[in-house]
């Protein structure tokens, strides 16, 4: 993790060119700053010194953040970066990834991530029944409510594949994307993020119910307006108007957004989906 470029100036590029010190190996980024990931096993102290010179040289330079990412292993060297101004930016299972503002200003760096992204799928057999679940956990134990099948969105997973993951995992069901029906946004929740919640409408390609023990109680196809007429969705006003809004998909009164899969960008792992109404009858291409 460590490089010994040579130190110049143009003012005096012969006097200081010959003098070299040993600075953290880092990766500049997009905009003005570093990144250095620490990988191999590294004395405190060495790195303490490192570190300090590294912030001396990249200031001469003009960077501006610094970006440090400590793998577990190395979680020893959190508190010298610490002491010397770096901050936490945002944790992950394997490794801490902290911060340094350089200039004598207001930093710019991004905050970390504001929202966690979450599913439910309104999924309806030919029946008019639409499939509903009772949860092991969380807010509604107990309580007897009956729920659309919901979920968390993985990291680098679209809407419409963590969707029918989910309907998958908790009810063993098959089914495939078909619209966008609503999103709705809350505050202040796990960990004092915000949620974004989008509720998708899916064709079942399978019927039979093999619930998750794990997490849900009990799941069953339910008519649509039992299911809209449970009083906890009667009384809440999220709730009932994704019931009224999958009423009026049912009745054919409303038309959500397909997901459209748009070009990867040079700088993407993988393609992102575009949602929107194409009602218009725009070209594009075929849905996810």
């Amino acid at each position: 993790m460590v490089v010994t470029p040579t130190i110049s100036s143009s003012s005096s590029v012969e006097d200081i060119s010959s003098q070299q010190i040993n600075i953290l190996k880092a990766a500049d980024d997009l905009y003005g700053g570093v990144r250095v990931e620490m990988k191999e096993p590294i004395d405190y102290n060495d790195f303490d010194t490192l570190l300090r010179t590294s912030i001396s040289h990249w200031r001469e330079q003009g960077k501006k953040g610094i970006w440090l990412k400590l793998p577990l292993e190395l979680a020893n060297l959190v508190e010298a970066a610490v002491k010397q101004g770096f901050w936490y930016h945002h944790a992950e299972p394997t490794f801490l990834m902290l911060v340094y503002w350089i200039p004598r200003t207001d930093h710019t760096l991004p905050a970390n991530a504001s929202h966690t992204v979450g599913v439910g799928a309104f999924i309806m057999n030919n029946k008019r029944e639409i499939l509903v679940v009772q949860e092991n956990n969380g807010r509604f134990r107990g309580t007897g409510m009956w729920k659309l099948p919901t979920g968390i969105v993985d990291a680098g997973e679209d809407i419409g594949e963590a969707v029918i993951r989910e309907v998958k995992e908790e009810t063993g069901i098959k089914a495939e994307f078909m619209e966008l029906l609503a999103v709705r946004q809350s505050h202040d929740l796990s960990f004092g993020k915000s949620d974004l919640f989008f509720v998708c409408m899916l064709r079942p390609n399978s019927f039979d119910i093999q619930k998750q023990d794990s997490e849900i109680a009990a799941a069953k196809w339910m008519a649509f307006e039992e299911y809209a007429a449970q009083s906890y969705i009667e009384k809440r006003e999220h709730f009932n108007y994704i019931a009224k809004i999958c009423a009026a998909k049912i009745d054919n009164d409303y038309i959500g957004f397909g997901a459209h899969t748009a070009t990867k960008a040079s700088y993407q792992r993988k393609k992102s989906c575009l949602y929107f109404n194409n009602n218009g009858g725009l070209v594009v291409p075929d849905n996810i």
